[in-house]
């Protein structure tokens, strides 16, 4: 494990309140989350006490309206938030960002008494969130979900399986998406569904490459009967409420990515620089000097990219193809950011004794969460050259 100081991100952000809060983020960095993150992560412990210091500090909610709880952030700010946790701790981040996906629906398409009555909580309440789409044999095809929800009175009764849920398990409360009517995108609804739920229940956690700390199981929904007062949005509305989140979600795995690739880099330079090899530091020689430079060059890139992106977002204009392109590309770039600071530090890099191995093991689930890359690459092409022929 290096000793170094940690390397901040010098940042350029829109306020001087943008400037204190990622201030708090630091702090917060620094004395509860990365000097555990090794041996939390190795022991596969879920950091549940940091994430409710999260939400004491307003940093659960901060890309929502301060009417309920939020932020009142924008996604510039948010998304720099979560590149800061997650450089400390991927399941830190990608827990945020996953939350935050889990409240979107709500937010965004919920009734105003469905706001008032649960978005304060979920947002600043120290509840914890997960988001159901995927199921067994339902991945990148989420439109064929089977999962069901069936009209009983004023409840619906759901049944059905999810699958790689991240806080599967421990979440308190699912944003689910089910089938309510016809084959297809259309006959998909959205539920708020209480963790507590009678009739829920969560498989044994998966056995993961990273992300040991951060739990991802099955759901199973046997009857599990919800209010018609937790429908969110209308009947059929689910899959377009679903891809808007999506496209929000993905900027928040972009943002995740860059943070695991800057602390790669901060790792392989602590090492370049300070160990010597033939009477001087290994930073001396040009073939790891390029290494050095390409992953930087690459980070930098990748940190502009979701930043336009969100700034398209947050002045209310279309961001799906670039947040798309964000996601592709800042996944990518943690993932050879991280073999290459691996290789950097040698035979080092291969032991448990320095980050770089656990950054490596986790930057791959960034190019499979949230839509796979090849997936990314099909929405870029749809943008460009439209839907493909039949």
């Amino acid at each position: 494990m290096s000793d170094r100081a940690p390397q901040w991100v010098e940042r350029r952000l829109p306020t001087e309140e943008s400037s204190q809060l990622i201030d708090l983020v630091r702090d917060i960095v620094q004395r509860e989350i990365a000097p555990r993150a090794a041996e939390e992560e190795e022991a596969g412990r879920f950091p549940r006490e940091v994430f409710t210091l999260l939400s004491e500090s307003g940093l659960l909610g901060l890309p929502y309206d301060s009417e309920h709880g939020g932020g009142d952030q924008p996604y510039e700010v948010y998304l720099q938030v979560l590149e800061e946790l997650a450089a400390a701790r991927l399941t830190v981040g990608l827990g945020v960002s996953v939350h935050s996906l889990a409240c979107h629906a709500l937010a965004g398409y919920g009734t105003k008494d469905q706001r008032t009555e649960h978005l304060p909580a979920m947002l600043s309440g120290g509840l914890l969130g997960a988001y159901c789409l995927s199921e067994p044999a339902s991945g990148s095809d989420a439109a064929s979900l089977r999962t069901k929800a069936v009209r009983d009175g004023d409840d619906w009764v759901i049944t059905g399986t999810k699958a790689w849920i991240t806080h599967g398990g421990i979440a308190d409360f699912y944003t689910v998406l089910a089938r309510t009517g016809a084959e297809g995108a259309r006959g998909i609804t959205a539920f708020l569904v209480p963790g507590d739920a009678a009739g829920l229940s969560a498989a044994v956690p998966e056995k993961k490459m990273g992300m040991k700390g951060s739990p991802t199981a099955q759901l199973h929904f046997e009857g599990v009967r919800v209010p018609d007062t937790r429908r969110i949005g209308d009947e059929g509305q689910g899959f377009a409420i679903a891809l808007s989140a999506l496209d929000s979600g993905r900027l928040g795995i972009a943002a995740c990515a860059i943070g695991v690739a800057q602390a790669a880099l901060n790792e392989a330079l602590g090492y370049a620089t300070g160990r010597e090899q033939f009477g001087r530091p290994i930073a001396d020689f040009q073939g790891l000097r390029f290494m050095l430079a390409d992953m930087a060059t690459r980070i930098e890139a990748g940190r502009a990219l979701y930043l336009e992106a969100a700034r398209l977002r947050d002045a209310g204009r279309p961001f799906s193809r670039q947040a798309a392109m964000a996601k592709l590309f800042c996944t990518d770039t943690a993932m050879q950011v991280t073999v290459d600071a691996v290789q950097v530090l040698g035979g080092y890099g291969y032991t448990q004794d320095f980050p770089v191995e656990r950054l490596m093991r986790e930057a791959k689930v960034l190019q499979i969460v949230e839509g796979t890359n090849q997936i990314q690459r099909m929405v870029i092409a749809r943008h460009l050259a439209g839907p493909e022929s039949r």
